[in-house]
């Protein structure tokens, strides 16, 4: 499993319980969640961790590397603390993941054209997962501008970049 720097937005993606993926019947999975065009490209990549499958499409013109998302699931157990908060916000994209321990709560990505707006959905997904954030510490794979890491010093414990 290769976790590199670079990636790309996939916000095409879902993701499925090892045990109901079938690698035959991807795309029609896929489909069920998202708008796929004619030139999306189906794939999937294994999260042992999680025992799941994230499930993608890209564009074909795009190169094929790994999802933001991916990346984001791989590098969640190296969270510190038993709640696991998660997040890159690149492209106009949020990605978030959430876990308890070991059990994976949450995974999406969110459509965010500014950093208030992903501050929303992160503190929208926290509270319908009945986290305080007061008591959690959120990690960024992606770099957080200054003003940004310090707007969400006002309602986090701490902030770190993974």
């Amino acid at each position: 499993m290769s976790v590199g720097g670079n990636s790309i937005p996939a916000p095409k993606c879902t993701l499925v319980p090892s045990h109901f993926f079938d690698p035959a019947s991807a795309r029609d999975i896929l489909g069920e969640v998202v708008v796929l065009g004619d030139a999306d490209e189906v794939r999937y990549l294994e999260v042992p961790h999680y025992d799941a499958v994230l499930v993608y499409a890209f564009s074909s013109k795009e190169q094929p590397e790994e999802p933001e998302l991916y990346r984001i699931l791989c590098q969640l157990p190296s969270c510190r603390e038993y709640n696991k908060i998660l997040a890159s916000y690149k492209d106009g994209w949020l990605y978030l993941a959430i876990a308890q321990g070991g059990s994976l709560q949450l995974a999406n990505a969110y459509p965010a054209v500014d950093f208030t707006t992903a501050e929303y959905y992160i503190f929208l997904a926290l509270k319908q997962l009945q986290l305080n954030p007061e008591l959690s510490t959120i990690c960024f794979l992606s770099l957080v501008e200054p003003e940004d890491e310090l707007s969400l010093y006002r309602y986090f414990k701490n902030v770190e970049q993974l």
